[in-house]
């Protein structure tokens, strides 16, 4: 096969980061050429893929992942309404037009084949539209769109079995749409119109309009639901990010357990602090990565809590017998990989929603963010001592293996509607 030349809009999503730069690295394996539209924030990361950077120069560019240069503050927004807003603004609409300008100039300079836009960077999918280059979303994600049977995003519901879920399902299904639709299409219209582009009926067609969504988890850990035609499960991305540091288990042989919450900030000082707190009451070992948002000088450790920056969880993982985290995907397919099982404390986002797909195949068990070190030593207790959810997190994680390991996802890449490949 001759190479491939493709360009990827990469916004940092935080825990979304690694498995997006684990398909750069495949395609750079395979021998493509790949160029990486990137913040300062994961320079480093695209350089360590072998993938060529390239800046994002009018589109958001974050330094860091610190609280002071996130550009979505969304911890803050205690109502629906408002995170809407929230969300269209500063990520999906409001940047848009500034992401499709830095596209659509990639575009002119590095001539791709086809090109790979973050779930984010609605700009991207424009661009590309308009440029008429085939483009692909990777999801590194459950599929979070709305889909026949499956169960609005958002919320941690579980599918419906019966007259009652199908109702709940319908009546806030078609609420979240008449408000994505009311916020957000016309700004993303205007900005269609503006390169030539037809109108779309509703906000999430903009995705749909992609050769390719690529839900980068496994059918087995998602709930079952009738997508669209281009869209399809690839498997996980199981790959640690860059900036792991190297990392040792700490002495003894009592249970291990991983603290991972998000690699972004989400206000979650306390939480990690309620954690380490209630981890101090039991016989165990525990790991406590603070991720790069978080200084893990202002944890408070028990003697038995080990704080470090950072380390890959994957190796943390082979030792570990429980896991506590925020219900990040990345976090829960790693967990689910080792056949660990999981406390999670969900804060936001897609999470809650992975939280009903752990606990609803019995995996683990979810908590409140607000939890007391009481609560939580109880319930990663009830994870050591009952064997099912160890049972339960390894049947998850034979599913999830095998996908990843499928080349799926690298085949899906390759399979896309390549035009004029690189000689």
């Amino acid at each position: 096969m001759s190479p491939y030349n493709y360009l990827v809009a990469l916004v940092d999503g935080g825990g979304t980061v690694p498995p997006e730069l684990g398909a750069v690295r495949r395609l750079v394996d395979r021998g493509h050429n790949v160029t990486v539209l990137t913040e300062a924030s994961t320079l480093d990361e695209v350089r360590a893929t072998g993938a060529t950077p390239m800046s994002w120069t009018n589109a958001p560019n974050r330094r860091d992942r610190s609280a002071a240069n996130d550009p979505w503050r969304d911890w803050e927004v205690k109502s629906v309404p408002k995170l809407f807003d929230r969300l269209i603004e500063t990520q999906l609409v409001g940047p848009a037009p500034r992401y499709c300008a830095d596209v659509t100039a990639a575009i002119t300079e590095a001539r791709p084949d086809a090109v790979l836009c973050s779930q984010f960077a609605f700009g991207a999918m424009v661009a590309a539209e308009a440029a008429a280059v085939p483009f692909a979303v990777p999801m590194p994600n459950i599929y979070m769109l709305p889909a026949k049977n499956l169960p609005p995003m958002g919320i941690g519901f579980r599918p419906a079995h019966n007259v009652i879920g199908r109702i709940r399902d319908r009546i806030v299904g078609g609420f979240s749409t008449r408000l994505w639709d009311k916020k957000g299409l016309p700004g993303l219209n205007d900005l269609r119109s503006s390169v030539g582009l037809v109108p779309i009926a509703h906000f999430w067609d903009q995705v749909h309009r992609a050769d390719a969504e690529l839900i980068m988890t496994s059918a087995a850990f998602d709930f079952p639901a009738v997508l669209p035609e281009t869209a399809r499960y690839v498997g996980p991305v199981l790959d640690d990010p860059a900036w792991a540091e190297p990392w040792v288990p700490p002495a003894g042989d009592a249970p291990l357990v991983l603290v991972a919450l998000s690699s972004t900030f989400q206000d979650q000082v306390d939480c990690l602090q309620r954690i380490a707190d209630g981890l101090g009451q039991l016989p165990v070992r525990a790991v406590l990565t603070a991720g790069p948002a978080i200084d893990s000088s202002t944890l408070r450790a028990p003697s038995n809590v080990y704080v470090v920056a950072s380390a890959p969880h994957s190796q943390v993982l082979k030792h570990a017998t429980a896991a506590v985290t925020h219900g990040g995907h990345g976090s829960v397919v790693k967990s689910l990989a080792a056949g660990v099982p999981m406390l999670v404390m969900h804060h936001g986002r897609d999470q809650a929603d992975n939280a009903a797909r752990v606990t609803a195949r019995g995996a683990g068990i979810a908590l409140k963010r607000t939890a007391k070190p009481a609560a939580i030593a109880k319930a990663v207790k009830q994870l050591l001592d009952d064997s099912s959810y160890a049972a339960q997190a390894a049947k998850l994680g034979e599913a999830l293996r095998r996908d990843a390991e499928s080349g799926t996802l690298v085949a899906e890449l390759e399979r896309l509607p390549i035009r004029h490949p690189v000689l």
